[in-house]
């Protein structure tokens, strides 16, 4: 999620009677105690509420319970697919022989449509009702896990994880405007904090989980696995989930902003992702740029005379909120690009499982965890400015620090120090970054502020994806060729080892050649790997300080942290 990842928290500020002191006591507080990113490739989405709850009495006090494990369980299919399919990569790219441009459709098709489509998520919520989108985003969200997991080839794959994209931008949002409107507003931070409790356990949990799913059972398992989670959710829902909705909103859903914001983000991902292969002056890249960039500039003109835009425009004029979000598409950028090429890394040059690439995950979100009461006090002492540029600057730092390991050596000395810095940074960013989006606008546009912003850092994730895939295919082909020149290769064996330049760290030698020309040439394959790979760490490090340096040139300095609202 972005760093304004509590939207509901937004929307409560609307309710009458509550004030920001009665807020911040019983319901942010909650979610201050849990990390508000899953470092296994998707974060989480409890940020993403645009239901506009009235002072209710909620339901019967005998479902309430059931009311929360049903939307625990619920998220958590989302959550646990987010955080383990970035293990899984290599796993599914030795299984289907794939390239790596299709691996990152396979994580690209499901935040695209997630990113694009989450905000047309809570608007269908809060105007069809709750529970049945919920129940809606369940059903589609399965059937594609299952397709996900039957898939005979990558182009299967991508298209099932597309579909899992819709039905997550379905299901994310209804499951805390569900609890939102089911507990009164005295039980409602604590509802929260125990959602926000098991999504930050299984946010932590994910990778690991996933890891020995793949290496005791197959790459499958961890799509199959949401078939028994989806089962007892929808028998909760129809059980006990009551269904509500908002009343007073009948303005209608913005569909045409959120299939122009789909294609137009589509063009843009597929021109990216196919520069690693077709080069940036093929006729099919141009074009998918030039018209995923007009299909973009459609959609803003769109959204200016939408009488219910899902992205008001309005709110840009705050120059706060506007460098929160640029700050946010930059550090998530770098995020979202390390933490798609680290397991790779991981598994297939370092040699580690796939269930110890998932653990090497742990002291990030173990910190994220840890010091995220501590950096939600920090605006409130120091204001938003310091800790949204020195938090970046960490993780730049950390992101540098992925460069420096070569091929072998201990965790604790090679990628441990990274990730532990990585998360601090991480820490120190996210709760600023979540309170200076929801001060910079109105508190009647805080909802849909946060929504933006979660947007904003999936979308980053998915354009990281796809551009940072073209660097490092282009990288390695430079630096392979280079070994190659050196070890004076013939022509038709080095052409062999260049068809293998799109698989990054899955490129292999031939299985004729000898065993003794075969290490040297894997050895030479694995080192253009890892030269790709510290470029690729190291632009992430120079997004991250462009992150703080966005920050420091656009967010207010005032020790409260509050902005100009708009």
């Amino acid at each position: 999620m972005g760093g304004a990842d509590i939207a509901w928290y937004g929307r409560l500020r609307e309710l009458e009677g509550w004030n920001e002191r009665t807020i911040a006591a019983t319901t942010l507080a909650p979610l201050r105690e849990r990390p508000m990113i899953g470092f296994g490739g998707a974060s989480c989405d409890e940020g993403v509420i645009r239901a506009a709850v009235r002072d209710t009495p909620g339901c019967a006090e005998h479902a309430k319970p059931w009311v929360l494990a049903a939307t625990i369980l619920g998220s958590s299919m989302a959550f646990i697919d987010g955080s383990v399919v970035t293990v899984a990569l290599p796993a599914i790219q030795a299984e289907l022989t794939a390239s790596t441009s299709a691996m990152q459709w396979v994580v690209n098709a499901y935040m695209l449509f997630l990113g694009a489509l989450i905000l047309v998520g809570g608007a269908v919520g809060d105007r069809f009702g709750r529970r049945r989108i919920f129940v809606l985003g369940i059903v589609v969200f399965t059937a594609a896990s299952m397709a996900c997991g039957l898939a005979p080839n990558a182009t299967a794959l991508i298209a099932a994880r597309g579909l899992q994209g819709v039905g997550g931008a379905l299901l994310v949002p209804s499951s805390l405007a569900i609890i939102s409107a089911a507990f009164p507003e005295d039980e409602r931070g604590r509802a929260i904090g125990t959602w926000a409790g098991f999504s930050a356990l299984t946010t932590a949990l994910g990778p690991v989980l996933g890891g020995w799913l793949v290496d005791t059972l197959s790459w499958r398992a961890i799509f199959f696995i949401n078939l028994p989670l989806a089962l007892v959710t929808l028998g909760l829902a129809f059980w006990r989930v009551p269904e509500s909705r908002d009343e007073s909103n009948q303005a209608a859903v913005d569909w045409r902003g959120g299939l122009l914001a789909t294609l137009g983000l589509a063009g843009l991902a597929y021109g990216l992702t196919a520069a690693s292969d077709r080069g940036w002056s093929d006729p099919a890249v141009l074009s998918a740029l030039v018209a995923g960039a007009l299909v973009l500039a459609v959609f803003i003109r769109s959204e200016a005379h939408a009488p219910s835009p899902l992205v008001p425009l309005r709110l840009f004029r705050s120059r706060t909120f506007s460098g929160a979000n640029g700050m946010t598409l930059l550090l998530y950028f770098a995020l979202g690009g390390a933490l798609f090429f680290l397991p790779f890394n991981l598994i297939q040059i370092q040699g580690y499982s796939a269930t110890l690439a998932g653990a090497a995950f742990l002291p990030s979100t173990l910190i994220m965890g840890g010091l995220s009461r501590w950096s939600g006090g920090l605006v409130e002492r120091y204001g938003a400015w310091g800790p949204l540029t020195i938090g970046p600057g960490i993780a730049a730092v950390g992101f540098a620090l992925l460069a420096v390991p070569g091929i072998g050596g201990s965790y604790w000395t090679t990628f441990f120090p990274a990730m532990t810095v990585l998360g601090l940074g991480m820490a120190i960013s996210v709760a600023p970054l979540t309170t200076t989006v929801m001060g910079a606008v109105a508190d009647r546009y805080a909802g849909t502020a946060s929504g933006i912003n979660n947007a904003v850092s999936r979308i980053a994730g998915m354009l990281a994806v796809a551009l940072l895939g073209t660097v490092a295919v282009g990288v390695f082909g430079a630096a392979l060729d280079q070994r190659l020149d050196a070890l004076q290769v013939p022509p038709e064996l080095r052409q062999a080892l260049r068809n293998e330049v799109p698989k990054l760290a899955e490129a292999k030698v031939p299985p004729e050649i000898g065993n003794a020309e075969r290490e040297t040439l894997s050895r030479a394959l694995d080192e253009s790997f890892v030269r790709s790979f510290r470029i690729v760490m190291l632009v992430t490090s120079g997004l991250a300080l462009g992150s703080a340096l966005c920050a420091g040139l656009t967010i207010s300095r005032n020790r409260q942290g509050s902005v100009k609202r708009s």
